[in-house]
């Protein structure tokens, strides 16, 4: 994938983390174009209309209206975006939160750095993994 655009669809309704995470990505080595939705309806919206679907998605767990709860059960029901890894990138670290999105198709669990920098490293970690050390199907977007 490092030839190609990545692109990483954001979920999560803290505006200082989504651009954080902008930030954070524009110092990449990979050519990476961030989507951002606020809540899990709009995310679902996102999903079934756009023809191009994102590379990986970014899922807080604590939203308004559907929860990453429900847009991950959601996600794993439908076949057209099931295939796409989902990282949990929460402030939770409760060991019941981490046990069931594993349960319900979580790829990977990141619990937020609240540290600038150690968040900017997370995030950059997240994509250099997804995208550079991890071997994905071919032909799966």
């Amino acid at each position: 994938m490092t030839g190609k655009t990545v692109q990483i669809l954001m979920v999560d309704d803290d505006k200082a983390d989504v651009q954080l995470a902008k930030e954070s990505l524009k110092g990449s080595k990979l050519k990476i174009q961030m989507h951002h939705v606020s809540d899990g309806e709009e995310c679902l919206t996102y999903l079934r209309e756009e023809d191009s679907k994102p590379d990986l998605i970014l899922l807080d767990l604590n939203m308004p209206k559907l929860d990453g709860r429900q847009v991950l059960v959601e996600l794993k029901k439908d076949a057209a975006v099931k295939h796409i890894p989902v990282v949990i990138l929460t402030t939770s670290a409760s060991e019941a939160d981490i046990e069931e999105m594993y349960k319900l198709g979580a790829n990977c669990y990141v619990t937020k750095p609240v540290d600038f920098d150690q968040f900017r490293n997370v995030v950059n970690g997240i994509a250099d993994f997804w995208f550079t050390v991890v071997k994905l199907p071919e032909g799966h977007d």
